[in-house]
C-alpha cells in the first residue's frame, strides 16, 4: 500500500510526456537510471575522453615540431579515423531497462531521413570548420598554450546551452564560467614560443584568434548534438553513438579532403614525410595514432553528452587541460611561465566550482526524495 502514491505519481509523468496523438513529448527523454551500470559507463567514457584528448593534442604538437607543416592533412586525421568504428556496430548495443520498460506502450516517430541528413551535414560542416581552426592554432602556439586556451570553449557551450538546451545558470556555474574564460584570456598576453618551434607575434595572435573561434564552434556543435539526443533521436544506444560520430565525421571528411585538394597542399606531402626528422615510418604512425586517438576521444565525448549533458561533456574536456601543459613540459620543454601557472589554478578552481554545484544538486535532489 505504501508504494501506490509513487505509481501513481509514476503514472502521471509518464502521462505528460504524451502528447495527444500518444507519441512522446519531443521537448522530453527518458534518462537513463544512476545505478553501477551507469557510473561505470561514465567511467568509461571520460577515460575515453582524457586519454584520446591528451596524446593527440601532444602527437599533433609532435607532427608540428618535427617537421610537419600541412594544416589540411592534420586536420583530415583528425576527422577520418571514423571507419575503424565500424566494427563496434556488431557488438551488443546496451540499453536502459527502465528506459524499455516505460516506453514500450510509448509511439517514438522515427526521424525521417531528411531530418536526420539535414543534422549530420549541419554537424560536419561545423566539425570541418572547427577541426581546421583548430589545426591552425595548434601549428602556430605551444601546445601548453593551445590545451589552455581550449577551456574558452566550455563559456561558449555554456551560452549555447542555455538557449539550445534549457541550461540553468546558477552562481557557482557562473563562477566556475568566469573563472575558466579569464584563465584562457590571460594566455593572449603570454608569447613563450622559446619551448617549441619559434613563432612571430603575428602568427602567435593568428593561433589565438583561431583557437577561440574553433572552441566556440565546438561548443555550439556540443550543444547541438544534446539537442539532437533529445529532439531528434530519442533513444539512449550505443548505435546512436556511433551514428553521432561517423556520418557527420563522414560529412566533414569529404569536406576536408575537398580542402587538401584544392589548396594544393597535397602536393607537398610527399617531401613532407622525406624531411620528417623522425623518418618516413614514425611520420605514418604519428598521424595514424592522431586519427585513432581523436576518434577514441570522440566516443567518450558524445557517450558523455548522451548520458547527462553537453556541458558536463565539455567539463571533463576541461578537467585534462592540466594533464597536457604537463605532459608538454616534459616531453616538448614547453615552460612554465607564471601567468601560465595562474591560467591553469583558475582552470582548476573553475573546474571545482562547476563540480560543488552538480553535487549541491544531488543532495538537494536526495533531501526532496526524502
Amino acid at each position: 500500500m505504501g508504494e501506490a502514491p509513487e505509481i501513481q505519481l509514476q503514472i502521471l509523468v509518464e502521462e505528460d510526456k504524451l502528447d495527444e496523438n500518444g507519441s512522446i513529448n519531443q521537448s522530453t527523454i527518458t534518462t537513463r537510471p544512476r545505478n553501477y551500470t551507469w557510473w561505470l559507463l561514465m567511467a568509461i567514457y571520460t577515460f575515453f575522453l582524457l586519454a584520446g584528448q591528451s596524446v593527440a593534442t601532444l602527437l599533433g604538437r609532435l607532427y608540428y615540431d618535427k617537421g610537419g607543416n600541412s594544416n589540411w592533412l592534420a586536420t583530415f586525421v583528425q576527422i577520418a579515423g571514423f571507419p575503424i568504428l565500424t566494427p563496434l556496430y556488431y557488438l551488443p548495443s546496451y540499453n536502459s531497462s527502465s528506459q524499455d520498460t516505460k516506453n514500450s506502450n510509448m509511439k517514438i516517430n522515427p526521424p525521417s531521413v531528411l531530418v536526420l541528413s539535414g543534422m549530420y551535414v549541419g554537424l560536419g560542416v561545423l566539425l570541418a570548420a572547427s577541426c581546421r581552426l583548430y589545426s591552425v592554432g595548434l601549428s602556430d602556439l605551444p601546445v601548453s598554450t593551445f590545451s589552455l586556451i581550449c577551456a574558452s570553449q566550455l563559456a561558449f557551450n555554456a551560452f549555447f546551452s542555455f538557449f539550445l538546451n534549457s541550461q540553468k545558470f546558477t552562481p557557482f556555474i557562473i563562477n566556475s564560467l568566469v573563472l575558466l574564460t579569464i584563465s584562457a584570456t590571460l594566455l593572449v598576453f603570454q608569447n613563450d614560443s622559446s619551448g617549441s618551434t619559434p613563432v612571430s607575434k603575428g602568427k602567435y595572435a593568428m593561433g589565438f584568434l583561431c583557437t577561440v573561434a574553433a572552441s566556440a564552434g565546438y561548443g555550439l556543435m556540443l550543444s547541438l548534438t544534446q539537442f539532437c539526443f533529445q529532439k531528434v533521436m530519442k533513444k539512449q544506444t550505443f548505435k546512436v553513438v556511433l551514428d553521432m560520430i561517423i556520418y557527420p565525421s563522414l560529412v566533414a571528411t569529404l569536406i576536408i579532403f575537398v580542402g587538401l585538394f584544392a589548396s594544393g597542399e597535397w602536393k607537398g606531402l610527399d617531401k613532407e614525410m622525406e624531411g620528417f626528422k623522425l623518418g618516413k615510418s614514425s611520420y605514418v604512425n604519428v598521424l595514424v595514432w592522431i586519427a585513432i586517438c581523436w576518434q577514441v576521444f570522440s566516443i567518450g565525448a558524445v557517450g558523455l553528452i548522451m548520458e547527462a549533458s553537453s556541458l558536463f561533456s565539455n567539463v571533463i574536456s576541461t578537467l585534462g587541460l592540466p594533464i597536457i601543459p604537463v605532459l608538454a613540459r616534459v616531453f616538448f620543454h614547453d615552460p612554465m611561465t607564471g601567468i601560465k601557472v595562474i591560467s591553469m589554478v583558475l582552470a582548476i578552481w573553475g573546474f571545482v566550482s562547476y563540480v560543488y554545484q552538480h553535487y549541491l544538486d544531488d543532495r538537494n535532489s536526495g533531501i526532496r526524495k526524502v
